[in-house]
């Protein structure tokens, strides 16, 4: 039993990396502290995080915005676009302070401890801090019980996923599921009935 749920595990890890290829393998696991990241691989090699949205306006335009490659700035090995100089002047002040959350995955996947996906147009601040989602399905998830979904998602976080190699986790949480895992679609379910019961 345990050679063939290691073989599954070995063969999807291969089969990740054979798809991803390397570039998106170093783009998302950068050489600096803040990793792993939602990162896609950009010009000369940068890790571009959220393939550049403009972190700082969702903190002073409370909205999604696409960066510039021309107004940009780099943190920890990765790169961060902005759409005005003021953007990118504030980032570079306090750069911890707009950062999103578990690495600008979806924060719903981390719950159950997968680095997986994150849109940067479905997002959510909490307590002053971003988080992103991986669709508006995966936000609607969340908000069924959003404080046992944080709680949970921190914890996976901090014990986990940061600071190791994303594919290595997402492969490892896909094949050894979290006691508490729900398939896409019966989290759609529970939207549904929970839709339902609103007034």
């Amino acid at each position: 039993m345990i050679t063939r749920t290691f073989s599954r595990l070995l063969g999807l890890a291969l089969l990740l990396a054979g798809l991803v290829g390397c570039s998106a393998m170093t783009a998302q696991n950068p050489s600096g502290s803040l990793r792993p990241v939602n990162a896609v691989p950009a010009e000369q090699g940068d890790a571009l995080m959220l393939k550049g949205a403009d972190l700082v306006a969702y903190f002073t335009q409370n909205q999604y915005m696409q960066g510039s490659s021309t107004i940009r700035s780099s943190y920890q090995g990765v790169t961060f676009h902005f759409a005005t100089a003021e953007h990118k002047a504030l980032f570079d002040k306090e750069p911890t302070k707009y950062l999103p959350q578990f690495g600008g995955f979806c924060a719903n996947g981390i719950a159950y401890g997968i680095p997986w996906g994150g849109d940067a147009d479905t997002w959510k601040m909490i307590n002053a801090k971003l988080y992103i989602f991986g669709g508006a399905a995966s936000r609607d998830a969340w908000l069924l019980d959003e404080a046992t979904n944080l709680q949970r998602a921190e914890r996976y976080w901090a014990d986990e996923v940061a600071g190791n190699n994303s594919f290595w986790q997402r492969t490892k949480r896909l094949v050894f599921r979290v006691p508490h895992y729900q398939s896409g679609e019966q989290l759609s379910q529970a939207v549904a009935a929970a839709k339902a019961k609103k007034p």
